[in-house]
């Protein structure tokens, strides 16, 4: 028995429905995507910051128990800890033989710290002394002696 266009099932999607699914699916992803990538940022920040805010104050234990900063992280049982990114954090002792250039500095180029440098490379995997320069912006860092820690870039 034949059957008339109406009383046949559809059996699928036509074309023009699928390109009109797909295509919206791609703004949707195109619009929240951008979103989830700065909260992943945001939230690495974070957490680097965290990391950073606990090995200084182990830093600072040591420093009330030795009365001198510690000679590695290793010294504070800190040395294994790695960034969000996978990459050890940096610490830096000053002593009398340090040059000022050997300080991170910030953006007007006065260094950050008095006694030690401790941060984390970032996003980006690499550094640099500068707050100001493109690899250094990334970084999240300790400054202003502890009183300031987050992203270099922040930093004013």
């Amino acid at each position: 028995m034949l059957r008339s266009p109406i009383q046949q099932k559809r059996r699928g999607f036509t074309l023009v429905e699928l390109v009109i699914v797909m295509t919206l699916m791609g703004l949707v992803t195109a619009v929240a995507l951008p979103g989830y990538n700065d909260f992943l940022d945001e939230r690495n920040n974070a957490e680097a910051a965290k990391d950073i805010m606990l090995i200084d104050q182990a830093i600072h234990r040591y420093w009330v128990d030795m009365l001198e900063f510690p000679p590695s992280l290793a010294a504070v049982g800190m040395d294994g800890m790695e960034d969000p990114w996978g990459n050890a954090y940096i610490y830096y002792k000053f002593d009398e033989n340090t040059k000022k250039a050997d300080k991170r500095k910030d953006k007007n180029l006065n260094p950050v710290n008095a006694f030690y440098d401790l941060y984390s490379m970032g996003k980006d995997e690499d550094t640099h002394r500068n707050f100001g320069s493109n690899t250094g912006k990334d970084d999240i860092v300790r400054a202003n002696d502890g009183r300031y820690i987050g992203l270099a870039d922040d930093y004013t």
